[in-house]
């Protein structure tokens, strides 16, 4: 196969497998789903939907937690981790909303990636979850996926990322990255698969007998 053969069987095994994607994260506006975002790095999905109910039974929206201590959100987000540099992050990012965005968040990558704790991955997670706007956010899973499925080099994120944009339609994105994400999960998981036993990587790569080593994120 040719990489745009890859990518077309891809795109087309991936909408068998997940049909419909829900993103993992609970939330109920899209300011509490960034929040969730910026709490799930270095941390489980899973982990952030236990904690989230607490600190979001506590300040809700934006103004309500400006009138929080950066004390009372570490120690309700302490088990995601990074708490220090997160509870600080969350309290700058809420005052700024209220300042400049009348407690909304922004609709668009660059000035999300202005506000405390936001980067581009978490930015682009938000705008295609809450606003619908085409983007590809690439996690560890996607990094490592598209480099054993033979879509990118894996130099950087960033090129992972390029990569994934040519090759698929743009309208696929911001359902494409969850299936992938799930597919990581479940059936090519960084110790179940060395890129030769899963269904996608036999695919893809036939003949390919030697575990692939992949150049992390």
């Amino acid at each position: 196969m040719i990489k745009k053969e890859r990518a077309k069987y891809i795109l087309k095994r991936l909408n068998e497998l997940y049909p419909s994607t829900e993103a993992p994260l609970r939330s109920r506006s899209n300011y509490q789903f960034l929040i969730a975002v910026l709490l799930s790095a270095q941390c489980t999905d899973e982990r952030v939907n236990k904690v989230t109910p607490k600190l979001f039974k506590l300040a809700n929206n934006s103004k309500k937690m400006e009138k929080l201590k950066t004390r009372q959100i570490y120690d309700i987000i302490r088990p995601c981790g990074l708490a220090p540099q997160k509870s600080k992050a969350i309290y700058e990012l809420s005052k700024i909303l209220n300042k400049f965005y009348n407690g909304r968040i922004p609709n668009n990558i660059e000035d999300l990636e202005k506000l405390p704790g936001v980067g581009h991955k978490t930015a682009s997670v938000v705008v295609s979850h809450c606003f619908d706007v085409p983007a590809f956010p690439v996690d560890t899973h996607i990094h490592r996926l598209a480099q054993r499925w033979g879509l990118t080099d894996g130099r950087s994120v960033v090129h992972t990322e390029r990569d994934l944009k040519k090759i698929f339609p743009t309208e696929s994105w911001n359902k494409l990255h969850l299936q992938i994400i799930f597919y990581g999960r479940e059936h090519c998981t960084a110790r179940g698969c060395d890129g030769t036993k899963c269904e996608i990587c036999r695919k893809c790569y036939p003949r390919r007998s030697k575990a692939f080593k992949t150049i992390k994120a």
